[in-house]
């Protein structure tokens, strides 16, 4: 077990190891919650809480909590404002106060959900993040970004707040459907092309063997940093945007479809090679991408025209009136960012389909 300090305004830290479940109310007991905390809100899903919400409420209610479990349907479509305001109707009705807290078991969709809600019922109530995917433990449930979708596109509307508390259990990775644990796999490839060749010279040599203490340990560090640096996302903190731009326009024309770490896939890999197509990055970096993307299962060929994805991507919330920041591989274990005009950036981004 290792225990990692993220030192943003709101000081918490992320505790990584196995068989973190059954003691997860003892270190809450002793985390930043408020000690007169006595009811424990659960906010999980159809696929994660039959297998774990009784477990997690066990160990709270050893500790003295009281416990409730608010369920939703598993998936992406269930990140809006509808179920946001099912979560808030149903705190309320239990008479969730000041001085409780929620816990978020489960995916990114769970945590962001989870995490809006509690920056907004009675204007914030603490919050514990639990996250049971990869793709949860690696990234999401790190930096307090926390929201829910529009029509219009992803995380459109949400709130920077940062939780009291993240427990990485290593094995819940054990229970995920195949298809799921290697699209989480997208952003921690993310990590190594960003900022560590060991990393990433690690996961093409292991690929889905790869050692996996190490690896969500690592890339937690690695958002952490960044993280610290820039807390509320106004310049360093774009660089983990890597696949995403275009990435974000895929899922949303796949009508989600394609899971959140499939479009990064694609998105990385549809970058990497702009950027080798413009002189930015060598073809064999992008190659080098491309091929470990592979290793993994993952997808690197987008389904969609540049026409339909600049359509989708103008409501990236990374565009600022007519320009667009696109993070753009120079070499493994380092990234640039570019801002670029609209109508530039769609000329760039189709030499990478």
């Amino acid at each position: 077990m290792r225990t990692i300090d993220i030192t943003t305004s709101s000081p918490y830290q992320v505790i990584v190891g196995h068989g973190l479940l059954e003691d997860c109310g003892s270190y809450i007991k002793n985390s930043f919650i408020n000690s007169r905390a006595e009811t424990a809100a659960i906010i999980t899903d159809d696929a994660v809480g039959p297998l774990y919400a009784g477990r997690v409420s066990a160990s709270l209610e050893a500790q003295g909590f009281n416990t409730i479990v608010y369920m939703i349907p598993n998936g992406e479509a269930s990140k809006r404002i509808q179920t946001y305001l099912g979560v808030l109707e149903f705190l309320a009705e239990n008479h969730v106060t000041r001085t409780d807290f929620i816990i978020a078991l489960g995916g990114g969709v769970v945590g962001d959900l989870a995490g809006f809600a509690a920056a907004t019922y009675l204007r914030k109530i603490d919050f514990i993040q639990i996250p049971t995917t990869l793709l949860a433990q690696v990234d999401s449930s790190v930096g307090g970004k926390t929201g829910v979708d529009l029509d219009a596109g992803k995380n459109l509307v949400g709130a920077f707040y940062q939780p009291k508390l993240v427990i990485c259990d290593l094995d819940a990775l054990d229970t995920l459907p195949d298809a799921v644990f290697k699209a989480g796999c997208a952003e921690v490839i993310k990590y190594g092309v960003l900022g560590d060749e060991r990393l990433f010279s690690h996961l093409s040599q292991n690929a889905l063997n790869f050692d996996r203490e190490y690896v969500v340990g690592r890339c937690i560090e690695m958002k952490r940093d960044i993280v610290v640096e820039d807390e509320f996302d106004t310049g360093l903190r774009q660089l983990l945007n890597l696949g995403h731009t275009l990435g974000h326009a895929a899922e949303k024309l796949s009508d989600f479809t394609l899971s959140h770490g499939e479009a990064v896939s694609i998105g990385m890999a549809a970058i990497s090679k702009a950027g080798a197509a413009n002189g930015i990055c060598s073809v064999e970096c992008a190659a080098r991408i491309a091929n470990v993307l592979k290793k993994f299962g993952l997808p690197t060929d987008c389904d969609y025209s540049i026409d339909e994805l600049y359509e989708a991507m103008q409501s990236d919330k990374k565009r600022k009136g007519g320009d667009i920041s696109l993070v753009i591989p120079k070499r493994i274990g380092n990234c640039e960012i570019k801002k670029m005009p609209l109508q530039t950036m769609r000329v760039f981004m189709g030499t990478g389909l």
